[in-house]
């Protein structure tokens, strides 16, 4: 038997190689991590801007091959810590082309991102099926038809300036409801001395247009109200300095459309109030979540915007969430505004399905908010929506009829309106009037972040409400005028000192303006046709004239306005006369320019030899300070509208 006798020398060499080898894997490794910890860190700062110069929230910026990535904020700015010089970002946003910059030796990358060519397609079908319509970012979205639509296919540009709009055949309006328009006339000041309207400091109409613009059509003629395309922009009026809460002023220049008549300027500039000084806030967020909210512009936009609206929120603030689709429920209990992300996560959580059970929800709404009401305090729904309310009590007289009951019970609305294809302008803006609220569209983030960051005083908390303006002309200097848009928002003479009556809300910092084209006396005017002389009224025509000529005053302007919580008016009156020291500054311009735009897309028979080259012009001039933008994407957009039309 040979028993196995281990060499003890050999396995001793064995030990020792092996010692050695291990020592130097591990002298090895450590070197790794020494190199690898002494890799070069960069950080990269920069923005991303569309062809407008307007930074864009929410793209994402990638170190490519990594998971290495951030998202750049609401102005478009980013920073991110990448590997080295050889690192490769990539910039990617929905709508627009992915783009990949080198870093080298680039410490601030700033990156200007270009449209994508999208596919537009509406497959036209029978009342109860389905329409499939590619969204802005380009997936369908199913919502509901009527059996009339418009039918559309082409390729449609969203590039500042666009490359080609001759392949848009018929303008996109798909099943969209806007109320008509029938444009304000030039009327006499013997005929009617007086004319009579509400405020309005709405500004849907304009970020709506803007939305058709950018997809390469034309407006419908009945989107565009021209006031409101007006206040969508701030004014550098003074702040009030007596008791009431805003200041008045005005101003005239020759009208840029027809240099022989006076464009006249009524300005209101509301009282800002610091946010931290604004009464507590009992919201309720009502929320459709129906199948028509169904895509990336409707449902995930509104939830994006109202989580920028919740980190506005205070601890003595409270915040409700009601949502609506086939039924209507309560997802979140009042929770304080400092609990910021209980209110996000349940934002978070909802999902778009079924039928729009408009009717239902609103009344829970409003029955959640009167329940946790703040005396004294701010209490508003807040309706987020496309306006498809199809099932319950959705007619608008219906609708009307309960938030006007429930304004007199101090809870007031806001709407925010979302999407295209069968977006329901007409019921949003009437049921934002009834509601002593205002009434804004969301098309992007940008907008969210103007309506519920920037502008959140105004948009929010109401200073005074029934605010109505009532204007005197004298004929012995006015032939004849005209108010440019308020189509929708006059009132009868003898309305103006009815306490009863309902008029529009001034929220904390907003402003307000108005426009009137005037013809002076001894003008030839076509839009001022001569009739026979009046019988009857000879010698009070002849006493007023006298009467008038005694006086430099064009005109009068009276103001009556409430309380936020009161039930009687207060008047204040203001006279524009020959001898005021007036200037065609910046404000007057910008609006005219604004309100030329909206002409042009109107198609108003007043708009004279307007072009929209002089739009921009005159908009270039009177820009001013745009502090967030908002003025240059005008100025783009108006020589996007001409490429567009012309």
């Amino acid at each position: 038997m040979i028993l196995w006798n281990p060499d003890i020398k050999f396995i001793s060499r064995i030990q020792n190689q092996i010692d050695t080898d291990m020592q130097r894997v591990i002298l090895l490794l450590a070197a790794l991590v020494i190199m690898t910890s002494q890799a070069p860190v960069f950080t990269i700062t920069g923005t991303v801007f569309d062809e407008s110069g307007t930074g864009i929230a929410g793209v994402t910026i990638l170190e490519k091959g990594t998971t290495n990535s951030v998202t750049s904020d609401l102005k478009g700015s980013y920073t991110i810590s990448v590997k080295g010089e050889s690192s490769i970002l990539t910039y990617s946003y929905v709508g627009y082309k992915t783009q990949e910059k080198k870093v080298r030796s680039s410490r601030q990358i700033n990156v200007y991102l270009i449209p994508e060519k999208i596919l537009l397609e509406e497959v036209v079908m029978e009342a109860e099926e389905a329409i499939s319509i590619p969204d802005m970012a380009g997936s369908a979205a199913g919502v509901r038809a009527e059996k009339k639509a418009y039918h559309h296919t082409g390729a449609v540009n969203r590039s500042y300036p666009p490359a080609t709009y001759q392949d848009v055949a018929t303008p996109y309006y798909g099943n969209e409801d806007y109320e008509g328009i029938e444009e304000n006339r030039f009327l006499r000041p013997f005929e009617k001395p007086l004319s009579t309207f509400s405020i309005d400091v709405d500004a849907a109409s304009y970020s709506n247009v803007r939305r058709f613009l950018n997809n390469g059509n034309k407006p419908p003629k009945d989107a565009v109200r021209v006031e409101e395309m007006i206040n969508y922009f701030s004014y550098d009026y003074p702040q009030p300095k007596g008791n009431d809460p805003f200041s008045i002023t005005t101003n005239y220049m020759p009208a840029p459309w027809n240099e022989k008549h006076h464009l006249v300027q009524i300005g209101l500039q509301g009282k800002k109030i610091a946010t931290e000084d604004l009464p507590a806030s009992n919201l309720v967020f009502l929320l459709d979540v129906s199948g028509s909210m169904n895509s990336p512009n409707k449902l995930p936009l509104l939830k994006s915007s109202l989580k920028m609206l919740v980190n506005q929120m205070r601890k003595k603030d409270k915040v409700s969430i009601v949502v609506y689709a086939g039924a209507a429920g309560l997802v979140l209990e009042p929770t304080n505004g400092d609990d910021k992300q209980k209110i996000i996560d349940a934002l978070d959580n909802l999902q778009a399905g079924g039928s729009t059970a408009g009717g239902a929800g609103i009344l829970l709404a409003y029955k959640i908010a009167k329940q946790n009401l703040v005396e004294g305090g701010n209490n508003r729904v807040i309706l987020a929506t496309d306006g498809d309310f199809n099932v319950g009590a959705s007619s608008n007289e219906a609708m009307e009829d309960l938030i006007e009951m429930k304004r007199k019970e101090g809870v007031f609305l806001t709407v925010l309106g979302f999407g295209m294809g069968n977006y329901k302008d007409s019921k949003m803006e009437i049921l934002a009037d009834k509601g002593n609220g205002n009434y804004a569209y969301i098309d992007n983030l940008k907008e969210a972040q103007k309506v519920l960051v920037n502008e959140f005083g105004g948009t929010l908390f109401t200073i005074a409400k029934d605010v109505k303006i009532q204007v005197e002309f004298n004929p012995a200097y006015v032939q004849a005028y005209r108010l440019i848009g308020y189509e929708n928002r006059k009132l009868k003479d003898e309305d103006f000192n009815n306490d009863a009556k309902d008029a529009g809300e001034l929220g904390s910092g907003h402003t307000v303006t108005a426009l009137y084209e005037i013809v002076p006396v001894g003008v030839q005017s076509n839009y001022v046709g001569s009739i026979d002389p009046l019988k009857y009224q000879k010698q009070i025509n002849q006493n007023t004239t006298t009467a008038a000529s005694d006086t430099d005053e064009i005109l009068t302007v009276k103001f009556r306005y409430k309380a936020p919580d009161g039930d009687k008016s207060k008047l204040i009156t203001k006279t524009l006369k020959q001898s005021d020291e007036t200037r065609a500054d910046d404000n007057i311009q910008w609006a005219a320019s604004v309100a030329s735009l909206g002409m042009l897309l109107r198609d108003s028979e007043f708009k004279g030899d307007l072009t929209y080259d002089q739009v921009v012009e005159l908009a270039r001039k009177s820009r001013g300070s745009d502090e967030y933008g908002y003025r240059s994407e005008f100025i783009q957009l108006a020589r996007l509208a001409g490429n567009i039309v012309q």
